[in-house]
């Protein structure tokens, strides 16, 4: 029984393995995570960007993150990294699957959508959910307690508003973008792989959520966010460390009893 209420978000020396660790979200998480005084295992595929993520909370933050190599479409590689995983800490804690992927023509047309793209995606986006679970979650289940935390959107619970993709322009992509309708299948695919899971080791002391974030400002134009505040009670899109509440919560004991939820950080977009 819990005696001290103070206690209840503390995240100290819990192990958080992050996989998509280096994304406009996953840095986020690792950096407040570590902040808050967990060990982070930061798993990416490009391990130039994991090391330099490392480097920079190891400066501000020394020992709380590792890298980890990581490409969670190979089953090899989420093996591997498992196995490397319990070697290093002997434990994990909480696992948060954050990856996700966009193909070469990921905005192309529903009509003009490639079938190769359609499988890239969901190799990444939900296929690496079963592996990434599989693999560690098995281990929670065996040690007896964790907690998984996927991450999926508000496009998977609702259909996008295709009037905001109106002059829209995103620099990263080099063009317009939409939402495709593999990614809302995916992310949709990620709230039913959770309540599967909630159930399936809820028993064995495995928490499984969701979270699931609206939009997130990431440098899209004008006008995109001006239509997309428009379509929120609060005016705005999210900023990145605004997701961050949900994730702490779902880590620590404060949501101890919190099982095959949903939490929806959203700014109140399906709330209309």
């Amino acid at each position: 029984m819990v005696t001290d209420y103070n206690r209840l978000f503390d995240v100290t020396d819990k192990v958080v393995a992050i996989a998509g660790a280096t994304g406009i979200l996953g840095a986020v998480f690792c950096k407040a995570l570590a902040q808050a005084g967990a060990i982070v295992a930061v798993g990416g595929r490009n391990c130039e960007k994991t090391g330099k993520l490392v480097a920079e909370i190891d400066e501000q933050y020394p020992g709380r993150a590792k890298a980890f190599n990581l490409d969670v479409s190979s089953e090899d590689s989420v093996k591997s990294w498992g196995k490397d995983l319990y070697e290093e800490f002997g434990k994990v804690d909480a696992l948060i699957n954050n990856a996700a992927f966009k193909s070469k023509k990921y905005f192309a047309s529903l009509e003009e959508y490639d079938l190769a793209d359609w499988q890239a995606v969901v190799d990444v986006n939900m296929t690496a959910i079963f592996l990434t679970v599989r693999e560690i979650g098995s281990r929670m289940a065996r040690d007896g307690k964790g907690t998984i935390i996927n991450i999926s959107s508000i496009y998977g619970i609702a259909g996008p508003d295709q009037r905001i993709y109106e002059g829209s322009w995103y620099e990263d992509v080099g063009g317009a973008i939409n939402t495709p309708l593999v990614y809302s299948a995916t992310k949709g695919a990620v709230v039913s792989m959770t309540k599967y899971l909630a159930t399936y080791w809820g028993d064995k002391g495995v928490r499984t959520n969701t979270v699931t974030p609206g939009g997130v400002s990431s440098g899209q134009n004008e006008e995109f966010m001006k239509n997309y505040g428009n379509r929120v009670p609060l005016g705005r899109m999210a900023e990145s460390h605004e997701i961050v509440g949900a994730i702490m919560y779902l880590v620590s004991d404060a949501s101890s009893y919190v099982n095959g939820t949903n939490l929806v950080v959203d700014g109140g977009w399906t709330a209309w």
